[in-house]
């Protein structure tokens, strides 16, 4: 057994990074009639604050053994279906996205707002993929094909290597088939089944406002006003 060791004083440099959260407020009478349209519209606010990468958002998952990960990933589409990323099949986010369940947050800080998701997982058709997989720069399509994501590698002039040995094959002629759609890669579907808009408040009395399904048993469409009711969470 290990030997336990002692709980210090509160470090100054972490417990004192407070910040008072006062950029607005969320009522219920603010929202959308549906989480689609508003997770938009505090989407294109994220935008128009200026945050970078606003469509960056934590992935949370589990392996089987009930052991969490989680990664920053981007958002690739919102819509009435759900949240949709993409990645490699034999990723170990893949392995466990593979267990049917995930959640998300989108963490726009600046603007004192997170937006949280959970959600049933599928794979989207390959003909998505495939169009998406098109829009991609050349070299992420390379990238896609020379990484073995989340195997070991013994150093980084092996994957670039393989990167190279890959650009020589494909050549950037710019088009957007200049590099074939990999069998091991292609997009996820989160399908929610709760979507949470946090706004941060003084004194930590923050607003927590959560979509979920009028009927406890179903998955409804993002954009269906009577799909949804409202629940204000305590902070």
């Amino acid at each position: 057994m290990a030997t336990p060791i002692p709980a210090p004083e509160p470090d100054p440099v972490f417990a004192q990074r407070r910040v008072s959260y006062e950029a607005g407020a969320l009522d219920e009478a603010d929202l959308e009639e549906h989480p689609l349209a508003q997770f938009r519209r505090w989407y294109d606010d994220a935008v128009g604050a200026g945050l970078p990468e606003p469509n960056a958002m934590v992935l949370a998952t589990a392996d089987a053994a009930g052991a969490p990960s989680a990664r920053t990933v981007l958002l690739k589409q919102a819509d009435a279906r759900g949240f949709v990323l993409y990645t490699n099949y034999t990723s170990r986010k893949a392995a466990e996205l593979a267990g049917g369940r995930a959640a998300l947050l989108f963490p726009w800080h600046p603007i004192h707002r997170q937006v949280g998701v959970r959600g049933l997982v599928e794979k989207v058709p390959r003909e998505e993929s495939a169009a998406y997989f098109a829009t991609r720069p050349w070299g992420s399509r390379i990238g896609a094909w020379a990484s073995r994501q989340s195997a070991v590698v013994p150093g980084r002039d092996v994957l670039e290597a393989r990167w190279q040995e890959l650009a020589d094959r494909w050549p950037d002629r710019g088009r957007p088939d200049d590099v074939p759609l990999p069998e091991h890669w292609g997009g996820y579907l989160i399908r929610p089944v709760e979507v949470e808009f946090w706004q941060g408040r003084p004194s930590r009395l923050h607003d927590r406002l959560v979509f979920v399904p009028r009927d406890a048993a179903g998955v409804p469409r993002l954009d269906d006003p009577d799909g949804w009711r409202v629940e204000r969470r305590q902070p």
